[in-house]
This record gives C-alpha cells, sequence and structure tokens, in this order.
C-alpha cells in the first residue's frame, strides 16, 4: 500500500507542490529516501526514527520507502520531516483519517517537537491556491497566517498532529489580528535633521518620483543620518506590499515569532565589503541578497566607491528591471528587487574636496582614482546627485522647527497618486518607470521649455539615457508643483541635481 501526503518546495520566494508517497513492507529493515534531496532532507529518516521511538512506535522489521515527487525537482531543508513522517503513519495505520485535503511542513526533533521552518509565507500562499489547509510549526502560524483564505492548523508536536488528524483533538485554526502593526510611525523623523534645505528638496523630489539619488558631501555633515530617514517620507507599506516583503525575509530566515510581519519599509545599508553574492543573492542554497531584502524600501550605500567595482556593477540590471535573476548549474532562481538606490560619497579620499572649513590633502591623481571607482554606466542611472555641504553653526542652533517626515511624506503621497492615475493601463507606478515611449507620451514640453532642453543637451552633450532621465525627473518635479506641462524651471531645477558630480570636481 502506497500513501500520499502534500507539501510544498521552494524556488525563490515561489512555492510549488511536493507528494510525498510512502511504501511501507516487510522484509529486510530499512528506510530510504529519495527524489534529489540535500543532505538536511536525506538525514530526515535519522530524525524521524527516533522521533517515533521517543513515542513508543517501533518500525521494527520494517522496509520503508519514501519518494518526493517530481523527482527531478531539488528539495532543500528539514521542512519535509512532518510530511514524511505522516506518510508513513498513514501507511502503519496510526493515522486513520483521510488527510488529503491538508498540505504539511516542519521540522522534526528528537523528541518529536515540531520546529519551525522558513518559507512558511509562500508556502501559506500555495496552499490558498491549491485549496488546502497548512499543517504548519506552531512558530510558524503567526506568520502564515498573514495570508488570509486558507485554514492554518499550529502544531507543536508529532503527538499533537497524530490526535488532531485522528479527530481526538481540537485545534482552531491561526487567525492574524496585528493589521494595526502596518500603521505603526517610524520612529525616525526629518525634523531630527538641521538644515540641509536643498539636500531635503532633492530627497522629496527621488522620493516622489522613485529616482535614483547620490548624496555627495565630506564626512559628519549628515548623509546618513539623512538617508536613515528616507523611508519615514515613503507611503505606508499596503497590506499586499507587506506580504511581498515578508516573503523575502521568511524564505531568507530572518522572520522570528516575535515580530511575524515586515510592516516598515526596509532600510538596508551593507558594508562595502561585502560579496557579489551578499548583495544580489545566491550561495549553494539560494538566498535573497541584500537588493531583495530592501524590496519596496531603501538600499542605502554609504562610501560608495569603497564597494567593490564588480559589485556595484551587478547593480545595474535590477536598477532597470526591479528583480534579479541568479542562474547557477544547479538552480535558476528569480527574486524581486525593487528598491530606492541611495548613495553617499565622500568627494574625494581625504573627505574634504572643496570643503570650506578643511584644506583637501589629496593630489590630483588620487582624488581621479577616486573618481573613476564609480563607473560612467552606473553614474547615468542614478537620476538625482546632489551635494551636502558642511552646515554652519546659525542652522545648527537656530530655534525654528524643522519640517516633520508626516507633513513631507503627504506631498509625496499626492504626487504618488498623480502617477498611479497617469499610469492606469501602462502597467508602471512611477515616474522613474517610464520608458521611451512613455516619456514621449507624458512628458509634454512647453516651447520655451523644449528651447532650453535643447540647448542644454548641446550644451552639456547628454547621452540619450540622461536625455530621458532628466526628463522623467522634470516630470516629477511639475507633478509635485501641479503643473500638467514640463515648464523652464522643471528643466532646469532637473538638469542642476544631474551635475552636482560634474560640479565637484569641475
Amino acid at each position: 500500500m502506497i500513501s500520499k501526503v502534500f507539501s510544498a518546495g521552494l524556488t525563490g520566494i515561489e512555492s510549488f507542490e511536493i507528494v510525498v508517497e510512502s511504501a511501507v513492507s516487510k522484509g529486510v529493515p530499512s528506510f530510504s529516501v529519495v527524489g534529489l534531496g540535500d543532505t538536511v532532507m536525506k538525514e530526515s529518516r535519522d530524525r524521524i526514527r527516533v522521533a517515533f521511538d521517543s513515542l513508543g512506535i517501533r518500525l521494527g522489521n520494517k522496509k520503508i520507502t519514501v519518494n518526493l515527487a517530481p523527482a527531478d525537482a531539488k528539495k532543500e531543508g528539514a521542512l519535509y520531516d512532518l510530511p514524511i513522517a505522516v506518510a508513513i503513519l498513514k501507511n502503519l495505520g496510526i493515522i486513520k483519517k483521510d488527510i488529503s485535503s491538508f498540505l504539511f511542513v516542519g521540522e522534526l526533533a528528537l523528541d518529536g517537537i515540531i520546529r519551525k521552518v522558513r518559507g512558511i509565507l509562500p508556502i501559506a500562499e500555495f496552499a490558498k491556491e491549491k485549496g488546502l489547509a497548512l499543517v504548519c510549526p506552531l512558530q510558524n502560524a503567526k506568520e502564515a497566517s498573514f495570508v488570509e483564505g486558507v485554514n492554518i492548523y499550529p502544531v507543536s508536536s508529532l503527538s499533537d498532529t497524530i490526535e488532531f488528524l485522528n479527530g481526538e483533538k481540537e485545534i482552531v485554526p491561526s487567525i492574524f489580528v496585528d493589521d494595526e502593526l502596518l500603521l505603526k510611525e517610524d520612529n525616525l523623523d526629518f525634523s531630527d535633521v538641521r538644515g540641509q534645505f536643498f539636500v531635503k528638496r532633492a530627497i522629496e523630489i527621488a522620493v516622489s518620483g522613485m529616482h535614483n539619488l547620490l548624496m555627495i558631501g565630506p564626512p559628519g555633515t549628515g548623509k546618513t543620518m539623512l538617508a536613515q530617514r528616507i523611508p519615514s517620507i515613503l507611503p505606508k507599506l499596503t497590506k499586499q506590499e507587506a506580504l511581498e516583503v515578508t516573503k523575502i525575509y521568511s524564505v531568507a530566515g530572518l522572520i522570528s515569532e516575535e515580530a511575524p510581519i515586515v510592516y516598515k519599509r526596509p532600510f538596508r545599508a551593507p558594508h562595502h565589503t561585502i560579496s557579489d553574492v551578499g548583495l544580489v543573492g545566491g550561495g549553494n542554497t539560494p538566498k535573497p541578497g541584500e537588493i531583495s531584502l530592501a524590496h519596496k524600501g531603501v538600499l542605502f550605500l554609504d562610501e560608495f566607491p569603497e564597494f567593490k567595482r564588480n559589485t556595484i556593477e551587478v547593480l545595474r540590471q535590477p536598477m532597470e528591471s526591479g528583480h534579479i535573476v541568479i542562474s547557477r548549474a544547479s538552480y535558476n532562481v528569480k527574486y524581486p528587487a525593487d528598491f530606492l538606490l541611495v548613495a553617499a560619497m565622500n568627494p574625494c579620499p581625504c573627505g574634504y574636496l572643496g570643503d570650506k572649513e578643511k584644506v583637501c590633502t589629496c593630489s590630483v591623481n588620487e582624488i581621479n582614482r577616486y573618481r573613476k571607482k564609480v563607473s560612467g554606466p552606473i553614474l547615468d542611472r542614478i537620476d538625482i546627485q546632489t551635494t551636502v555641504p558642511r552646515i554652519s553653526y546659525e542652522e545648527l542652533k537656530g530655534d525654528w522647527r524643522e519640517e516633520s517626515s508626516k507633513s513631507i511624506r503627504e506631498r509625496v503621497m499626492k504626487v504618488h497618486e498623480i502617477e498611479r492615475k497617469r499610469f492606469l493601463n501602462d502597467g508602471i507606478l512611477y515616474n522613474s518607470q517610464m520608458s521611451s515611449k512613455l516619456v514621449k507620451k507624458y512628458c509634454i514640453l512647453t516651447n520655451e521649455a523644449e528651447e532650453f532642453l535643447k540647448n542644454a543637451i548641446k550644451e552639456y552633450t547628454l547621452s540619450a539615457r540622461a536625455f530621458h532621465r532628466l526628463l522623467k525627473v522634470a516630470r516629477t518635479i511639475a507633478d509635485m508643483e501641479m503643473s500638467e506641462n514640463i515648464e523652464v524651471a522643471h528643466i532646469a531645477e532637473a538638469l542642476q541635481f544631474r551635475r552636482a558630480m560634474e560640479e565637484v570636481y569641475a
């Protein structure tokens, strides 16, 4: 007799069906698990055998064969312990009732306790899609219940699972009750930042159109402080966005029982020594990298030129597409990577080129080498560049109140609403995502602005990409001014923000 139990596997942040088949017969005692599993999965037989012994279940002279289908799909991790155990228990007649309406995942401890697994959120979505109830570890239940429309049955041990499946114990489906998490305010606020009005303007434009941003300035002028507060002026995550982000963190194993949902816009600030794999994802067992963990939030790269050049270059594709595809010999996975890139750098190795208070000690060659660490193609993809100067004593000690993140966010949300209505039928959300065809359609210039832009292109020899990106930023500035057409002032401001790097090294 063969018993079948439904489970699920993971590829990227998506889940797929795994059918656990078990056959138990008399013969030479053996326990084999087949189906292209990794070492962790193959070790499940030892965990299951000892867990059975702890419950007084003896396999005796049984020959047990377990197959995880489809056989050609790679299975990784210990999440198959529970479904394998249930399939064998069904074969042994210990579980008597029909279990075809359930999907099982969970790791078994040697004493029969069921431990949490990673990636439960996409598995819960898959169970909903298949119309199955999910039986999962108790520690995963709150996270899994964030998916509406599926019954989540939390179990803490193998004995609980047997009693529940036999109808001897009632388990109430887990219900998510923390929607208020999505409404919590951020502790960091722009009202904490003194002065830097020009930089704050650049940041507001960047967030309004989701344009990538580069801040250039000497040490201690507040670049990191400003970057850390950018999530506070982004609109709050919607429930669907929170689900997307939490799926990534769930697959990465970064979700705790105390904080089962990512309800705040991510802010990721990897150190400049990070590897390519750490930034984009991958590894022997593929996991999301920093660019995916920053999905729907901010990826902050401080000391931008200190990152390895090839590490920075791998950002080019996800910056354009909003996702990253990792192809290796043994797997091919796709992770979301729709982030706002915010980079910060000193103008030179010592940090004081152009500073009014301190003298730069770098040679011309040192400055040129430092500048060239950031390639032209990457700079071309950063729409807004701004200098962050040292602020004066009067600005630091002034008695005026700085504008709060809440009031800035309200203006940002108005611009996002304009963009949402504009691109309703175009499949995008923000001005920065416009194709050249959409730029031509929506970036309508006045006659004066047309002439001004024509002269600017000639004078500054702007590339085709720079031309289109300049128009996207100008479109955002026009939206902030509630202007239907792009005017000279909008083009001029967008051009000013595109030339900060050149002006620093002029």
